[in-house]
């Protein structure tokens, strides 16, 4: 990426899913860990995540992405592009803002894995119980 080039960044998360974002004017090219951003993300549902500020603010095709995603799974890589991607257009236009928070795209998904908890298999699956 050229330095001279005007480029907005921001942040997405979902569960353990961390996007760091990189958005230019382009031609939309979306580029994820060094490749295609279809080849990465195989599944079409987490493409259509991957995709939908950008078509929410009728941006599709007017800027390239660069975007480095690390842990999680493919479904939580896919929501913190998303969340990333939402907040680096507002970091480009903030009037854009109004209608990325009423889809709720904006919103850092809480969601996260329950932990184990000490005699159980499980967070809450107990171990098998033999009355005989």
């Amino acid at each position: 990426m050229a330095s001279t080039d005007k480029f907005y960044y921001a942040t997405g998360r979902r569960k353990t899913a961390s996007a760091r974002v990189f958005l230019k004017p382009g031609k939309g090219k979306i580029v994820v860990n060094e490749l295609p951003y279809d080849e990465y993300i195989m599944r079409k549902t987490g493409q259509m995540v991957v995709q939908q500020p950008l078509e929410l603010t009728n941006n599709v095709g007017k800027f390239d992405l660069f975007v480095t995603v690390a842990g999680g799974g493919e479904n939580a890589q896919a929501g913190a592009i998303r969340h990333g991607i939402a907040r680096a257009l507002i970091a480009f236009n903030a009037e854009l803002r109004p209608s990325l928070k009423k889809a709720g795209v904006l919103t850092r998904d809480p969601r996260m894995k329950e932990r184990k908890k000490y005699g159980k298999r499980g967070a809450r699956a107990r171990y098998q119980y033999s009355k005989r």
